[in-house]
């Protein structure tokens, strides 16, 4: 917790319960549905909830923004988000059912209203959306065709609307189809050495009718 604080200081006293309940809420579902594996959530903090705030050091979204997150499994990034942008709607959608009843029952817990968790592939998502954000769920050139007839048309940011992709590694094959792709290192925003590696990739995406 203390290294949400060191990252983003300037939190609201409601938003710092939110993210001190997520220990008790996710070790307490982990037990009964195994959502984080057993080494990661003694380090929930870090390779999970500042991980996914990540995508914040690149982007502060605009009151109104609707996210969607795709592959979400335990609700990352978008219930760490949805912290911290109370006025952006996100939409978290996952394959697996049990998967989303732990998404459903964390974001009740913390009485998120701006957070909607349903059971549902990524191609069967109806609505656009100002971004969509994941965290590795395939490599880009598969990820791009199941989101990209799902982009708002007006952009309200300074960053063009489409992809925020959390990912690591070297990505300059998974790339090369995205002139337009931009990778954004963590560790230039986090000290820990498990940033090292690690990335926000931003791919904007056109509007498609």
């Amino acid at each position: 917790m203390n290294e949400i604080l060191k990252h983003f200081p300037n939190l609201m006293d409601i938003q710092k319960e939110q993210f001190e309940k997520l220990d008790f809420l996710y070790h307490d579902w982990n037990e009964k549905i195994n959502v984080i594996s057993r080494k990661d959530i003694d380090a929930l903090y870090t390779k999970h909830i500042l991980h996914s705030l990540g995508i914040a050091k690149i982007i502060q979204f605009e009151p109104g923004t609707y996210v969607l997150d795709v592959g979400t499994g335990g609700g990352f990034p978008g219930i760490p988000l949805a912290i911290l942008f109370p006025e952006t709607r996100f939409y978290l959608i996952d394959i697996i059912a049990k998967k989303i009843k732990v998404v459903q029952a964390v974001a009740e817990g913390l009485e998120l209203k701006n957070v909607k968790a349903e059971q549902m592939r990524a191609e069967n998502v109806k609505g656009d959306f100002d971004f969509i954000v994941s965290r590795a769920v395939t490599n880009m050139p598969d990820f791009v065709s199941w989101v990209k007839t799902k982009i708002k048309k007006n952009n309200k940011h300074e960053l063009k609307n489409g992809i925020l992709y959390l990912k690591g590694g070297d990505l300059t094959e998974e790339l090369k189809g995205f002139p337009k792709a931009t990778e954004y290192n963590l560790a230039d925003f986090f000290e820990d050495e498990f940033f090292e590696t690690k990335k926000v990739i931003h791919v904007p995406l056109k509007f498609v009718v």
